[in-house]
């Protein structure tokens, strides 16, 4: 048995109320809570710092949790809505980014089946492969590398491992992407990793890279990675990223 909860903030910097943006005749929130919905949790949350989101979440039947609005990430986020719950030290929750409407449910069960199955692991997540140099090379493009057991050794934006031999000519010549998979950005923890990693002040090397679960690494924390049993469809970030999801789900 396994719990969701969905952080959605409302001042999103490149897409600010993305939340509540249309997609169809649906907001975000609600593609991303309906997709969450079907992966056979036993209840779903949305955890957000706005009381926009929270009456629109209500408005669609979503279980709604108002948040602290200083919460530097949404692991801070779910941390208090396991709090406020009161939830079990076991007990394991899903963290659904609240602008991947195109996330398939299989992956949401997959995550929570990984962490329930690693019982050295504080928290699970899932990547695919890397498709491409141009993947390996782009900030925006999460990298991460395991060690032989599955368990992450580091996530970054910059493009690792660094093939030597790839680039005989300087950066710019690389010419391979292999050794590293592309994250995504779904987590399954036990609560009172949560409890932990809330009660912890943000690391450098999260707020260098600007990924939460730098913080869970720089802390000791081992993170179990597997890859996804679907390919995910692509999230929101931009205006542009949403005319994209609106076509897709148009088809």
């Amino acid at each position: 048995m396994f719990r969701i909860v969905i952080p959605a903030r409302y001042a999103s910097t490149r897409l600010p109320g993305k939340p509540l943006r249309l997609i169809g005749t649906r907001p975000l929130i609600e593609h991303v809570y309906r997709r969450a919905a079907g992966a056979g949790a036993h209840e779903v949350i949305v955890a957000t710092d706005d009381e926009r989101i929270a009456a629109a979440c209500r408005g669609f039947g979503a279980a709604v949790e108002l948040t602290d609005p200083a919460h530097p990430s949404g692991t801070d986020r779910l941390a208090e809505v396991a709090h406020s719950r009161g939830w079990s030290d076991d007990a394991i929750v899903v963290n659904v980014q609240g602008d991947e409407p195109l996330l398939p449910p299989a992956n949401v069960a997959q995550v929570a089946a990984l962490l329930a199955a690693e019982p050295g692991a504080a928290l699970a997540t899932l990547a695919t492969p890397l498709r491409s140099l141009h993947e390996h090379l782009d900030p925006d493009v999460v990298k991460v590398v395991c060690d032989r057991r599955g368990y992450a050794l580091y996530f970054s934006r910059a493009p690792i491992p660094w093939c030597r031999d790839g680039a005989r000519a300087g950066l710019a010549s690389q010419t391979r992407h292999d050794g590293a998979l592309r994250h995504i950005g779904l987590y399954a923890y036990r609560v009172a990793t949560l409890k932990r990693i809330g009660a912890l002040p943000p690391a450098a090397l999260e707020a260098c890279e600007r990924l939460e679960q730098l913080r869970a690494l720089a802390n000791g924390l081992a993170i179990a990675v597997a890859v996804a049993a679907e390919a995910p469809g692509p999230g929101v970030d931009t205006e542009a990223d949403l005319e994209a999801v609106t076509r897709l789900l148009a088809q």
